[in-house]
């Protein structure tokens, strides 16, 4: 009986890992994987108490205490302090996706976003808030959520005082400062800061609304709302969630969606210690103190100050 030869991995791989499959080329890259397996963490940073299992991983470590960022994007004036980031960076210049969900069709740039999205299928939500009971799938969720109790706002303005809870709000703030106006009326020229403040504005031209829709009788007094119906008509939604399958035709939807996530309750009410998500679930709320009822039934006398409750009544008189 001739001898078995060795196998091509063993012969290029010779030193093996006792406990697991795992296989490599040197004595010290075995030694390096072992400590996996025990845990072991030899290499210790000077500067605090974080150690590592690896020397590479402690020299990466210690770029978060110099503020050394050795390496540079060749497009852009991006810097960073790991290969690995500026490998993910260089993405979003090439617009690769390498990694690819294996149940729908999601791709991303990198493993991690890969890893939160296929919480969406799994509906796994590991990060638990202690003070509600609130769970997400990422811990900048549930770190973002965490400011609802402590009503923190990390986001400070250098010019006013301004702070905020969220880094998209000091975004808009800043433009009052820089004179940013994104937000133009098309009808009279006149700019402004937030898509809100454009709307007020758009009051202000009543009965004009020289855009009309191809398909239907829609018309609009903004060439940026015409555009945003037309999405009704082609069905394309191009706002993504970033967390779940989630898509809109509108960025407010997704806006407001998002907070779904973040459990970010913005919108307060005077009267109570009642929060929520959108305006118009404040507004619905508020008639719990007002009375109001505005919604009128075309039979008879009944009223309610919920337009769902109305439709449940009428359901009295069709049978």
């Amino acid at each position: 009986m001739e001898p078995s030869l060795p196998s091509a991995s063993s012969s290029l791989k010779p030193y093996a890992c006792d406990t697991c499959s795992y296989r490599c080329s040197r004595s010290d890259g075995l030694k390096e994987h072992a400590r996996t397996h025990t845990g072991e963490k030899p290499y210790a940073c000077d500067v605090c108490e974080y150690r590592s299992s690896r020397l590479a991983q402690l020299k990466n470590h210690a770029r978060t205490h110099t503020g050394e960022k050795p390496y540079a994007c060749d497009i852009c004036n991006y810097r960073c302090s790991k290969l690995a980031n500026l490998q993910m960076h260089a993405r979003t210049h090439t617009g690769a996706k390498p990694y690819a969900c294996d149940i729908c069709e999601y791709t991303c740039t990198n493993s991690s976003n890969l890893k939160v999205h296929f919480r969406v299928h799994t509906e796994e939500k590991p990060y638990a808030c202690d003070t509600c009971g609130y769970t997400c799938t990422t811990y900048a969720s549930l770190k973002r959520h965490a400011r609802t109790h402590t009503r923190e706002k990390p986001y400070a303005c250098d010019i006013s005082d301004y702070r905020s809870s969220q880094l998209a709000n000091l975004q808009m703030h800043a433009r009052t400062h820089m004179g940013e106006q994104p937000y133009v009326c098309d009808i009279c020229g006149s700019a402004y800061t937030t898509s809100g403040s454009l709307k007020k504005h758009f009051l202000m031209h009543p009965g004009q609304k020289p855009y009309a829709c191809d398909v239907c009788e829609y018309r609009a007094c903004s060439r940026s709302s015409l555009k945003t119906h037309f999405l009704t008509h082609t069905g394309e939604k191009p706002y993504a969630c970033d967390v779940c399958e989630y898509r809109s035709s509108r960025l407010a939807n997704l806006q407001m969606h998002a907070r779904t996530h973040t459990g970010e309750k913005p919108y307060a009410c005077d009267a109570c210690e009642y929060r929520t998500c959108s305006r118009y679930s404040l507004k619905r709320h508020a008639r719990t103190h007002t009375g109001e009822k505005p919604y009128a039934c075309d039979v008879c006398e009944y009223r309610s100050s919920r337009l769902e409750q109305l439709q449940r009544h009428a359901r009295t008189h069709t049978g």
